[in-house]
């Protein structure tokens, strides 16, 4: 049997929240993964990296499992009417809604977070407030059949977990295993609460103005669900 996965394509997106979870779901016995935009055009990374889809919106096939990254470009994911419609009527026959990093509030200007628990980016995660959501600092967060992970290299931790709950711990621990996934990074930097003073006022104060930038953006997402 064939668990179909879409994995969501947008300008600006974050190559990292998407191929980490793309190198690690087809690791599964009858997994398959599509790359799903709106047109089938090349899609461009936030970084350069241009992406090509397997499928567009309109003839995407039905999935399993959807899964939304995040970046540069969820400011005007949020208010693209196509993207919020094909994201909210796929979530509607998934059987599993998956976020990576930003790609939480694209869910959230979908009407899907809405009393629910869910995580993203240190960064964005008050802004989750604004969609009804409750945030968490968890890497992983399950709420039903949601799935949300932290900022950008916790997609392959939603991966592995979403492998675990749809097989079983010895296929996600398998993939785990091809992937060498053994973190151990030469810093314990990973987090504002981990990271040296100096370091996390700094990378703070850098993505102060996109933050503000996205704030203004979820508003009008969620001012858009209110009416």
């Amino acid at each position: 049997m064939t668990f179909r996965c879409g994995l969501l394509l947008f300008p600006e997106l974050t190559q990292l929240d998407l191929t980490g979870p793309y190198e690690v779901l087809p690791r599964a016995p009858g997994v398959e993964v599509l790359l799903v935009a709106r047109t089938m055009e090349p899609v461009t990374a936030q970084w350069g990296m241009r992406i090509l889809p397997d499928t567009d919106f309109a003839n995407c096939p039905p999935l399993d499992l959807l899964l939304v990254p995040g970046g540069f470009g969820v400011d005007e994911a949020m208010l693209d009417q196509e993207t919020i419609a094909f994201v909210r009527r796929t979530a509607t026959e998934a059987r599993y809604i998956v976020s990576v990093c930003t790609g939480a509030l694209i869910l959230g200007a979908a009407g899907l977070l809405r009393g629910r628990r869910a995580a993203t980016h240190w960064a964005f995660r008050d802004l989750l407030k604004e969609f009804g959501a409750t945030p968490s600092r968890e890497r992983v967060v399950r709420d039903g059949n949601l799935f949300t992970g932290g900022g950008v290299t916790a997609g392959i931790d939603v991966a592995l977990t979403i492998l675990a709950e749809v097989f079983d711990a010895n296929v996600a621990q398998s993939a785990q295993l091809s992937v060498e996934y053994a973190p151990c990074p030469p810093f314990g930097a990973g987090t504002p609460e981990t990271a040296p003073g100096p370091v996390a006022e700094a990378v703070a104060a850098r993505y102060a103005t996109g933050v503000a930038r996205t704030a203004e953006r979820v508003r009008a997402a969620a001012q858009r669900l209110a009416n």
